[in-house]
């Protein structure tokens, strides 16, 4: 950061601390949504449509932020996401009824997954490009991705309070889980506080923000393929592979949480990785010679007969399923111009978020139907036909300047 001006430098450490907090947040909402709607009565199924709802949200939220987002300053699109997840947490810890927690979960930033996918992430790319050399780009990714995995593991460690408030203090199990959602509530406040002190994420005025151009193309054809790796990762949100843990090994929420604190562990750890890979090997080899084992350990997980077996597997596969994570941000941001980069990461976290947002849906039809390990399995085969196709297409395109 030694280059650039003065007030970019405390920008990105704002950006880095409010990931940090919404990861925190993300990762223990996560496990305590599933606990927190089978509590209120809910079914698997419910869990499921309830998911892709706050997907389907993100994704049009993202849609209009760049449609529109530019007759705004960026201090304003962040403190407006703030304000929306603020919102939520106050929705999901008053409201039990199904229809107005859709409505809640479809308008606000709720992030069911293991990544970000939510309306925050492109504003927050968009600064991280703008405020990076290409050399320095993917290490800058890295970092953002590593913040999140780490605070998102520490979060997952934050769902066993429930447990401890009903167990140590006579809470009732329904009271603490909607008390995670004030937890919730107060992030989001947190996050609003930090971006109040933005004064403007002004950019270099000569490279102004423009619709898709000469890297249209390409751009359409890596928010294909990243939409068939959205639709695989949707099937196993951590919203999803929390509940099978609950329903096929009958898992308890204080060892859920504590298993997906070290997932995100292993996750940060190989996303710190990326980065000294990709100089090695590539970009595209990066994203794809991480993520076929990957992929393998999670369709051999499905059919795993111990909780230890399947533990074993998810975390040989966390080490290395979010290693493509920052390569790929960074990947996109290299093969455009940098006037087109608002526009890319909008292109292509849309088409991503919409895809993702049938997943879970259809997870929790095969739950309520009884076949617990086709999901993985969906995800697994899915994601190794993109892994080949992206690496088919895209091996020879080189990233710009």
């Amino acid at each position: 950061m030694d280059g650039l001006a003065p007030r970019v430098v405390p920008m990105i450490r704002l950006v880095l601390t409010a990931r940090a907090l919404r990861a925190f947040a993300d990762g223990f909402v996560a496990i305590v949504l599933p606990a927190y709607l089978l509590a209120l009565g809910y079914a698997q199924l419910e869990v499921g449509i309830l998911s892709t709802a706050t997907l389907v949200g993100s994704a049009l939220a993202t849609l209009l932020v760049g449609r529109w987002g530019h007759r705004f300053a960026m201090r304003r699109l962040l403190l407006g996401a703030a304000v929306l997840m603020v919102a939520t947490g106050l929705g999901f810890a008053s409201l039990t009824s199904l229809w107005p927690l859709l409505m809640v979960a479809f308008m606000g930033p709720l992030n069911p997954s293991g990544g970000d996918v939510s309306v925050f992430l492109p504003l927050e790319h968009t600064v991280l490009a703008g405020s990076t050399s290409a050399e320095d780009r993917t290490a800058a990714f890295a970092r953002y991705s590593f913040l999140g995995s780490v605070c998102g593991a520490v979060g997952a460690l934050a769902a066993a309070v429930p447990d401890l408030l009903a167990s140590r203090f006579g809470w009732q199990m329904i009271d603490a889980l909607r008390g995670m959602f004030v937890v919730y509530t107060a992030v989001g406040m947190a996050v609003w506080l930090l971006y109040l002190q933005i004064p403007s994420l002004g950019f270099d005025p000569a490279v102004q923000p423009s619709p898709l151009g000469p890297s249209r193309g390409i751009v359409i054809k890596l928010a294909a393929l990243f939409s068939v790796d959205s639709f695989a990762g949707g099937l196993v949100i951590n919203a999803l592979l929390a509940l099978w843990l609950f329903e096929r090994f009958g898992m308890s929420l204080t060892a859920a949480g504590a298993f997906f604190f070290w997932t995100g562990l292993f996750s940060s750890v190989s996303q710190l990785a990326a980065a000294p890979l990709a100089r090695r090997i590539g970009l595209i080899n990066t994203m794809v010679f991480t993520h076929i084992p990957a992929s393998l350990c999670l369709i051999a997980a499905a059919f795993a007969t111990s909780l230890e077996l399947a533990l074993g597997l998810l975390l040989a596969r966390s080490l290395l399923s979010q290693m493509d994570v920052p390569a790929r941000s960074a990947y996109v941001m290299s093969v455009v111009t940098p006037a087109e980069r608002p526009a890319a990461v909008g292109f292509t976290a849309v088409p991503r978020s919409l895809a993702s947002a049938a997943g879970p849906t259809l997870a929790g039809a095969m739950f309520a139907a009884g076949a617990l390990a086709a999901p993985l399995v969906a995800c697994g085969l899915l994601k190794i036909s993109y892994d080949v196709a992206l690496y088919a297409a895209f091996r020879k395109v080189a990233p710009r300047a």
